[in-house]
């Protein structure tokens, strides 16, 4: 089967196209067209895996273009997406330029092609702050921020899809995946950064709110169980780690695992309005684990110690640091 990823280019959609590869798939993967010719991190995978994969340049906003790269796909995996939080306070309507009419752009496109199978990628953030934990499927949505709200409205659209004409559409709930190739709007990347590049106070907005990070390696498995699963449709199901951490607490691990001794800084730029701030998040993985027989690796304290140190290996080599404006918050 051939697989369409979109968002092939960024950072959970480059792990994802890599695995695919290596699992025997044959893979398209939509990226950004952009003027420089660049297709984001797949233009660092090995030469092995860039050597098979078709790519596609085009604009998940065109759907002329969504439908011509779907052509000959079995499969749809839409990550595709705008996801910085505060970027969406700044310009919410390219968010849902993106994430609502993308969505809706991918989601026609399948109909019309009569694709076998299509994943969509929503976010905890669709949460909002816990109101119970952990946090199973059936909690309340609360678009806390402009970008949860799109993709509230991009995971709505899809069930649609599903109860409306039947589409095998199945929707997935990453919380809060971090790892190598992360961009340093997040939090784990900001922190490791700064600390790479000598710096001893390091730059953060609220540390009390919490946690449940998955690595990245446990977020592309899950998505790989679904898409070999005949299970899920019209389902939402959880990826996440099953353990919560604060934000101050991560700084702390990460200082420890660096073997460096910082002070926390509160920058004001950072902080999100009051009411939008999203204070707990946490996991409950049960479903995807009885739908799919999927179960985090890297679990608990000890497993994201490991995702930690991994990221810290990756993050702290000179050619992957120089890619990160540690000067600069870039929301």
């Amino acid at each position: 089967m051939r697989i369409l990823v979109t968002g092939a280019d960024g950072f959970i959609g480059s792990h994802l196209t890599e695995e695919l590869v290596r699992a025997g798939y044959d893979v398209t993967a939509f990226v950004q067209y952009n003027s420089f010719g660049s297709w984001g991190w797949l233009d660092n995978c090995a030469d092995d895996i860039k050597n098979n994969i078709e790519i596609f340049t085009g604009d998940i906003r065109d759907p002329h273009g969504v439908k011509t790269a779907m052509k000959g796909c079995g499969a749809v995996m839409h990550l595709a997406a705008l996801i910085a939080i505060p970027y969406s306070y700044h310009s919410p309507s390219s968010y849902v330029d993106t994430n609502v009419n993308g969505t809706l752009n991918v989601l026609q496109a399948c109909r019309e092609l009569d694709i076998e199978r299509m994943i969509h990628t929503s976010t905890s953030e669709v949460y909002g702050t816990a109101r119970y934990v952990p946090i199973d499927e059936e909690h309340p949505l609360q678009g806390q921020s402009p970008y949860s709200a799109t993709k509230i409205a991009a995971d709505q659209l899809a069930f649609s899809y599903y109860a409306s004409f039947s589409l095998p559409v199945t929707i997935v709930r990453p919380f809060n995946t971090y790892g190598p190739r992360q961009s340093a709007r997040a939090v784990i990347p900001t922190i490791i950064s700064q600390i790479a590049a000598g710096k001893k106070q390091i730059k953060l907005g609220s540390i009390s709110p919490t946690r449940d990070f998955s690595y990245v390696m446990d977020t592309v498995s899950a998505f790989i169980a679904v898409l070999r699963s005949e299970n899920g449709l019209g389902e939402v199901v959880n990826f996440g780690s099953n353990f919560e951490i604060s934000i101050g607490a991560t700084a702390k691990l990460i200082s420890e695992a660096m073997d460096q001794e910082i002070e926390i800084l509160t920058d004001e730029t950072r902080l999100r309005p009051d009411k939008s701030e999203v204070e707990r998040l946490w996991a409950d993985t049960s479903k995807m684990r009885e739908m799919f027989d999927w179960a985090p690796k890297y679990s608990g304290r000890a497993g994201f110690k490991h995702g930690i140190r991994e990221t810290v290996n990756w993050l702290s080599q000179s050619e992957n640091l120089a890619r990160y404006k540690t000067d600069i918050y870039n929301i």
